[in-house]
């Protein structure tokens, strides 16, 4: 099956694609959301009745979608936390589950995250899944790029790991260094890891965070994948082209 960049919606200069993994391959993005709300909730309800002040419950689509979504889980807590003005000590990357630092409650959400995982499983958007099987078929280059440190494990419960060459997540964003999103360093690392400049590939992403960081990286196309109806903050951000599946695309040659 012989299909041209153009035939997948992209520039015809694209030869690489790196996507993210939640809510744009996988339908995990709501048990993450779910999974920060039950974190979170837990946190700030120990806090208010410990200090006396009002609780303020985590919005699992507002407040996801502003300060965790797209982002490593120590990111993703400081940024909410920062949001109420909230300081804690960053802790160490061993915190066990009920320790009060930015360690500690990263590892008690992915601690609730796997056990949604276990119990629900990993569902894949199949329009996502036929989009990746055609930029393989047109001899593309295919990447993830994930915040999340279980990445490679969602991946093969999903049964696509095959499908990608490169994997960058939560891992090697820690192993390497690398700012998280909205910096483009992981997309970056990605495009580098197979062998492709920047301007010749192109990001799928469903966050804020994560076309932003598309748009600082310079990369060819930035397409934004619409769950939740933001398609248009998703623009503001960064996005060059907003579908609410990758399936589109398709059919859009």
């Amino acid at each position: 099956m012989d299909l041209s960049a153009r035939k997948l919606g992209l520039p015809d200069r694209v030869r690489a694609c790196l996507f993210d993994l939640d809510g744009v391959l996988t339908r995990t993005a709501r048990l993450h959301a779910a999974a920060w709300k039950e974190m979170f909730d837990g946190f700030l309800s120990e806090r208010a009745t410990r200090t006396g002040t009002p609780l303020v419950p985590f919005d699992d689509v507002a407040d996801y979608a502003a300060y965790v979504d797209g982002k490593t889980r120590a990111d993703g807590t400081r940024s909410f936390l920062a949001s109420r003005g909230i300081h804690l000590p960053e802790g160490e990357p061993g915190d066990p589950p009920d320790a009060e630092t930015v360690n500690g409650l990263g590892n008690r959400k992915n601690e609730l995250m796997m056990s949604r995982l276990k119990k629900d499983g990993v569902e894949v958007f199949e329009g996502s899944v036929r989009y990746v099987r055609a930029v393989r078929d047109a001899g593309l280059r295919r990447a993830v790029v994930s915040s999340s440190a279980n990445c490679r494990d969602m991946l093969a419960g999903a049964g696509i790991e095959d499908l990608f060459e490169v994997g960058v997540d939560g891992a090697t964003v820690a192993r390497e260094h690398l700012a998280g999103k909205p910096a483009p360093d992981a997309y970056l690392a990605a495009a580098r890891a197979l062998g492709v400049p920047p301007d010749e590939a192109a990001v799928f992403e469903d966050a804020l965070a994560g076309v932003e960081a598309g748009r600082a990286g310079g990369f060819a196309c930035v397409v934004g994948v619409d769950r939740v109806g933001q398609a248009d903050a998703l623009r503001e951000h960064g996005a060059n082209v907003v579908v609410s599946d990758l399936a589109e695309l398709l059919e859009r040659s």
